[in-house]
């Protein structure tokens, strides 16, 4: 069985065969618990997981699965069932503490067929590697894959470092206490007073802004004076504070603003990724003009 030659088929049946495992760990289980991977235990998962890649391509002549693993045929059925699993998460409703479909994110199968892909891409990458003969060609492709690869991995594993909590403040109080979305009381080390609520309307008097001048006090000492705006963050150590809402009873002259605070430590590793791939289109584009302008001048 371990030697036997695969094609398509066995790479749908594989798919097929995580999307079962995946359905069976929800029904007993339950969802993915993203919480018991925060750090340090998600950076020895990825160590694991890397570890885990390097192994199967170096077992992969021993071994054809391996080998198969690493090839178009297993990478298309994967990427199939991920674009339709990706496609039922856009038509159905998402929400932190939804169940089955309506939290894809914490879905078993849409979490292992993830996995699979990545494994996959990893295999990829690793051969690329062994191959390396031509710069034009690989550094691109290098770009590409290996920039996917990391914004894929650092995006799932740090989703269990991230943080979104909610924040009630008053006029003329300092406060350094937020809501988890299981709302419990968390201590921050950044305190936050509101020195005025604003607050727009069109001329039918309908909201048109709403914003908050609010005073940061930093754990360093500094102090920080600034406006938060719809769509508009404040960034103060490694913490993005949105404006989120108001008491919409007193309106105008509410003395309440909401704020959200998001962190998310793993964010730098996901957007270098995504600027790895951003470089290997330029890469790619830079390279192919210049490819096809040698062969327009042999053709002269």
């Amino acid at each position: 069985m371990l030697n036997k030659s695969y094609g398509m088929k066995d790479g749908f049946l594989i798919g097929g065969i995580l999307i079962i495992v995946g359905l069976l760990l929800q029904l007993i289980d339950g969802p993915v618990v993203w919480d018991v991977f925060r750090w340090p235990i998600n950076g020895i998962v990825l160590v694991g997981f890397l570890t885990l890649i390097a192994v199967t391509f170096l077992l992969r002549k021993k071994v054809r699965v391996f080998q198969f693993i690493g090839t178009y045929k297993a990478a298309i059925p994967a990427l199939v069932y991920t674009v339709v699993l990706t496609i039922i998460m856009g038509l159905t409703r998402q929400t932190m503490d939804g169940e089955w479909l309506h939290n894809m994110l914490s879905f078993w199968p849409f979490v292992l067929i993830y996995m699979y892909v990545a494994v996959i891409l990893g295999q990829i990458i690793l051969r690329r590697i062994q191959q390396f003969s031509n710069w034009r060609r690989d550094i691109p492709f290098m770009l590409n894959h290996l920039g996917l690869f990391v914004a894929m991995t650092t995006a799932t594993l740090g989703n269990a470092d991230m943080q979104r909590l909610k924040m009630i403040t008053v006029v003329g109080e300092t406060e350094w206490r937020a809501l988890t979305s299981q709302q419990q009381i968390m201590e921050l080390p950044i305190t936050i007073e509101l020195k005025k609520f604003i607050f727009e309307t069109y001329d039918d008097g309908s909201p048109r802004r709403f914003a908050s001048d609010i005073q940061i006090q930093t754990k360093a000492g500094k102090t920080i004076q600034t406006i938060v705006d719809v769509n508009k963050p404040v960034e103060v150590d490694g913490w993005k504070i949105y404006q989120y809402g108001y008491d919409t009873e007193m309106g105008a002259d509410s003395q309440v603003s909401i704020l959200e605070l998001v962190s998310d430590p793993w964010l730098p590793l996901v957007y270098t990724g995504i600027y790895m791939m951003l470089a290997g289109a330029v890469c790619m584009f830079l390279f192919g003009g210049a490819k096809r302008r040698q062969i327009e001048t042999k053709e002269d």
